[in-house]
């Protein structure tokens, strides 16, 4: 087998609102501001003629995209990643009745309480909602706004991520050529031990609840990555979503790509991609611009 080349990578700034400082997290809309994509002019290769005038920014955006790929050097790669955070979950209720610090403490730790339980918990009444609105946005964006659909639908293997990921997708009007074929990869998951929200069901309990995702034969039966006594450090996390990509920017040949996930993981990616802290909230989705550069094998 081949080896697997390592990537070095960066985030192309300038095109979204979550790009700049200026933006704020807790107050950000993506649903508001078309994902945050820039009305902005672009490089003379991608000036529109009078018969495209009324393009929208993101057909316009999809063009500039493919000019960078096409007068990029041999050995770099441009993909526009659609960075995607479950909806609320049970697990995230109980933190917030508990408060972070009293949560990471303890409750984290714990199976539930008496009145819900977490381990791989589903999403709530509010999270299928949040979900739901997400499906209806990306409705209105793919028909209305143009913006590109995902080629690819990568997915982490917690409960409330294919909950988010089939709800927020099937039933849309997708173009032929990228119907929606949801894979697994375990490597997207969120952030591994002490917290038992983290630790996910067997392997056939997800494939008889969610048969309409490809999972990796890698996966194994049980979970045997979550640890009851050790939690992934940064540096740990940061490492394992560099796999992630490079598995991602070696193998798929797609631009725009859908990953669903967590809040630390999508931190982790930002670290790895070299964006800056962006914290989504339950349901929120960023696309994010990645310049990777192909550096030898590894």
């Amino acid at each position: 087998m081949p080896a697997q080349h390592t990537f070095t990578y960066s985030t192309v700034t300038g095109y979204f609102l979550q790009d700049e400082n200026s933006t704020v997290a807790e107050n950000f809309d993506f649903m508001s501001k078309d994902f945050g994509l820039l009305n902005k002019e672009y490089a003379e290769g991608t000036a529109l003629d009078s018969r495209e005038k009324d393009t929208t920014r993101w057909q316009r955006f999809e063009r500039e995209v493919t000019r960078l790929q096409d007068e990029a050097k041999s050995g770099t790669i441009y993909k526009v990643l659609y960075l995607g955070r479950h909806g609320q979950g049970v697990h995230n209720v109980a933190e917030k009745k508990y408060g972070t610090a009293e949560w990471d403490r303890y409750w984290a730790a714990q199976q539930g309480d008496a009145s819900s339980r977490w381990v791989d918990p589903h999403l709530t009444a509010t999270g299928i909602e949040q979900a739901h609105a997400v499906h209806a946005f990306w409705k209105h964006q793919l028909a209305v706004a143009k913006t590109p659909a995902p080629q690819t639908y990568y997915c982490s293997p917690l409960y409330r991520c294919l909950e988010t990921a089939n709800i927020t997708f099937r039933g849309l009007d997708l173009p032929a050529d990228r119907p929606y074929k949801p894979i697994v990869k375990e490597l997207l998951r969120e952030a591994n031990g002490v917290h038992t929200c983290d630790r996910r069901s067997s392997k056939s309990t997800l494939m008889a609840a969610f048969p309409n995702f490809t999972f990796e034969p890698s996966m194994t039966v049980d979970d045997e990555l979550w640890s009851a006594t050790e939690r992934e450090t940064n540096p740990q996390l940061d490492s394992r979503f560099t796999s992630l990509l490079n598995d991602i920017f070696e193998h798929d040949e797609g631009t725009f790509v859908s990953l669903t996930s967590h809040s630390g993981a999508i931190c982790s990616l930002l670290r790895v991609l070299g964006h800056r802290d962006f914290r989504l909230v339950t349901g929120g989705v960023i696309p994010v611009l990645v310049k990777a550069q192909r550096g030898g094998g590894g």
